[in-house]
């Protein structure tokens, strides 16, 4: 009898750990979960109950020692615990670098511990800033909120270890990853949130600026297959762009939802288009993206209930909301 491989996924109760756990068990691996549940829910991995490949300990990582008993005999780690958004990474940067910095590191030292074979490090484009498009894997690196900054310094932290301790390491630089799951509550942030609550109370969608700015939106299964294919490639030290290559416009996800719309400020310090250069990605590791724009869309429509408990904002709380971005990253107003 042939003993499962064992991938570990910190913050698997997530939005993009969760399907990360549906991808590796479903590809034949035993699967165990560390998440604090700040931001992962457990109905995210309810649809597996019962599951005997799935192990799940409810801890914040960084309360992990070197020797946690849950790295034991650990083949891979896929490391998505961290906090996001912007706004609150401004008002709260020593969070930011705590849980995303600090909390990495101590994943790390577990995967150091427990001789994993490789370790993969969920990084962030927003480490390209005010990027040119397409943007590739070599283009300068920016960071504009402490949020992107403390995303980027923990996959330095992670190629550290690579370096001085031989940890097998690879990066994958997530765009802007949508789909089923997305997180519901908290902060303003994700505009998927915000409009499909918009679209169950009948309310005009807030577009930021004119809408015609757009985003490389990538369905969460297809970042989930990256990752798997980065966890499992027999290159190391290696960073990947992710995403569709092909983006979407805010006038377009209207288009597709339907409805009136109200228009609210442009924000400083964010790009007019993110375009993931991902020819590195497929040509290392043979993956490409499988789901439309237009589908992942008709996906996350038919679970649109999930939003009915979400905040309803409008123009009024999105500008109390975006106060601190805008006291703080609108340069020229400030000059």
């Amino acid at each position: 009898m042939t003993t499962k491989e064992t991938i570990l996924i910190t913050g698997g109760a997530g939005f993009i750990g969760s399907h990360m756990v549906d991808c590796a068990l479903n590809a034949g691996y035993a699967v165990r979960v560390v998440d604090n549940l700040s931001g992962g829910r457990e109905a995210n991995l309810a649809h597996l109950g019962g599951n005997q490949d799935l192990d799940c300990e409810w801890v914040d990582i960084r309360e992990l020692a070197p020797d946690a008993k849950v790295f034991k005999g650990v083949d891979r780690v896929v490391h998505f615990a961290g906090i996001g958004d912007i706004v609150p990474s401004i008002e709260r940067p020593t969070d930011y670098m705590s849980v995303n910095v600090q909390g990495t590191v101590h994943a790390l030292e577990c995967a150091r511990e427990a001789g994993v074979s490789k370790f993969v490090y969920a990084a962030s484009s927003s480490c390209y800033g005010l990027a040119d498009v397409p943007t590739r894997e070599d283009h300068p690196i920016q960071p504009q909120y402490p949020y992107a900054l403390s995303k980027y310094m923990g996959e330095q932290s992670a190629f550290h270890w690579h370096q001085v301790y031989g940890l097998p390491v690879n990066s994958v630089r997530i765009f802007n990853a949508y789909g089923t799951r997305v997180r519901t509550t908290g902060a303003y942030g994700a505009v998927f949130g915000v409009f499909f609550k918009q679209k169950l109370e009948g309310r005009p969608y807030t577009v930021v600026g004119d809408g015609t700015q757009s985003r490389d939106f990538l369905y969460v299964t297809d970042v989930a297959a990256a990752f798997l294919a980065a966890a499992e490639s027999g290159m190391t030290g290696q960073v990947w762009n992710l995403g569709a290559g092909n983006p979407q416009s805010i006038n377009r996800l209207i288009e597709l939802l339907g409805g009136d719309k109200v228009h609210v400020p442009k924000r400083p310090g964010e790009p007019d288009c993110t375009w993931a250069d991902i020819t590195a990605i497929g040509r290392d590791l043979g993956w490409s993206p499988r789901v439309s724009f237009e589908d992942g869309v008709a996906m996350m429509m038919k679970e649109i209930d999930v939003w009915k408990d979400a905040p309803l904002w409008d123009p009024a709380s999105i500008a109390e909301a975006t106060k601190t971005w805008f006291e703080h990253m609108d340069k020229e107003r400030a000059q």
